[in-house]
């Protein structure tokens, strides 16, 4: 019986994890569960899977649930802050963290169960982006088994070599697949003015609205080169992006020799999900089979097109920001989550995340980083500078 936190429960990745999880009672036990604010929801799932510890983050909403906890005769015991989530991702008697609190809030407790040697399944990209080779020295140091659970990591991890030593001397490039979002074919004029409701209208994934406003500019695939940059120890002209949009390739990896590995499956977070939890074994996780005699043709686009490189201008911060100073990914991830932010609440146009996220690489001079307290002020500055242009901007 292994004990699990999940750290943003109530969020997208959170509910597919419990969802999994509730699948094989014999075998995971919750010990954790966290969110923000979201105490309705979370209140559910303590009722259900009796954690030992639920957190919220806001102390007025930890009140409220342990006061509603207490109504139904819970032993849960709640917690309140973010130290409250370190305590949860390290305890003692935790062997597996899922890291699924969105954006540079999760940096902390992840770095807390690296430190402490879970398990821990990564499917906060923003901690490797923001965090780096600080959080990769975390890793090393607390001799933690680092798991991806984007579905396009997951794929290339199971795509390469058992044996870690053999991946820089046969692997050739990793190729991430994208589906090009729901402003694929549109002109530049037309996702000028997109609203946040098309923005957020996925074709194939089901998602929280902050990374789908990603996945729609596709910062979403600029933030995952970042990561696999990191988590493969790969250069950043090693990683390409191709369009897929079925979605049903994840990734691939192509070789010295040229050959090709992939993974394949239907679009549904469960499968990295059980992956992770199961990881080097495999369990059933809810997701529906390939039903390959059915199945449309696939097809594939160059994101170097002309057309894709002006509909998604902010992919190409990746490749930039990994070419100079450390800590230009920090910024880069601030700028958007402001930016991101800012076009949700109808502040900014669509076409202003991609000129607040470059304005404010410019706009920064910092130094390099070199453990959590520096990531975090600069994240803290990055902030800063980015909310100046967005007040400047403001429709």
């Amino acid at each position: 019986m292994q004990q699990v936190s999940v750290l943003g429960s109530t969020g997208s990745i959170g509910v597919n994890t419990l969802d999994v999880l509730r699948r094989h009672p014999e075998r995971f036990r919750v010990f954790a569960l966290t969110a923000s604010k979201s105490t309705d929801a979370l209140l559910r799932q303590c009722l259900e899977f009796k954690p030992q510890y639920a957190v919220m983050v806001d102390d007025q909403c930890a009140l409220s649930l342990q006061s509603q906890l207490k109504q139904f005769g819970s032993a849960t015991e709640v917690l309140s802050g973010h130290d409250a989530l370190s305590e949860v991702a390290s305890h003692a008697d935790v062997d597996i963290v899922m890291a699924a609190i969105v954006g540079a809030a999760g940096l902390a407790s992840c770095i807390a169960a690296a430190l402490a040697g879970k398990r821990l399944l990564l499917a906060n990209k923003e901690a490797l982006v923001v965090g780096g080779a600080v959080f990769m020295a975390a890793v090393e140091k607390g001799g933690a088994t680092l798991l991806p659970i984007d579905s396009e990591h997951s794929a290339i991890f199971q795509s390469l070599p058992d044996v870690r030593e053999l991946w820089s001397e046969t692997v050739d490039k990793l190729i991430l697949t994208a589906s090009g979002g729901p402003f694929r074919t549109w002109s530049t004029s037309q996702i000028r003015e997109a609203t946040p409701e098309q923005a957020c209208a996925h074709p194939n994934w089901v998602m929280g609205r902050k990374i789908s406003v990603d996945s729609a500019s596709m910062m979403n695939k600029a933030l995952e080169i970042i990561e696999a940059k990191f988590l493969f120890n790969v250069q950043p002209a090693q990683i390409d992006v191709l369009i897929h949009p079925q979605s049903v390739i994840h990734s691939m990896v192509q070789y010295v020799d040229h050959s090709v590995v992939a993974q394949l499956g239907t679009p549904d977070m469960r499968g990295p999900i059980a992956y992770g939890l199961s990881w080097p074994t495999r369990v059933e996780s809810g997701t529906k089979p390939l039903d390959f005699a059915s199945m449309p043709s696939w097809t594939f686009e160059s994101i170097r097109s002309p057309e894709h490189q002006e509909r998604f201008p902010g992919l190409f911060l990746a490749w930039e920001t990994l070419q100079g100073q450390s800590g230009a990914t920090t910024v880069l991830n601030a700028a958007n989550e402001v930016a991101v932010a800012a076009f949700l609440d109808r502040k900014i146009r669509f076409d202003e995340i991609y000129s607040l996220n470059r304005a404010t690489l410019d706009a920064l001079a910092f130094t390099t980083p070199r453990d959590l307290p520096s990531l975090l002020v600069l994240d803290a500055e990055a902030r800063s500078q980015a909310t100046q242009f967005c007040k400047a901007w403001s429709i």
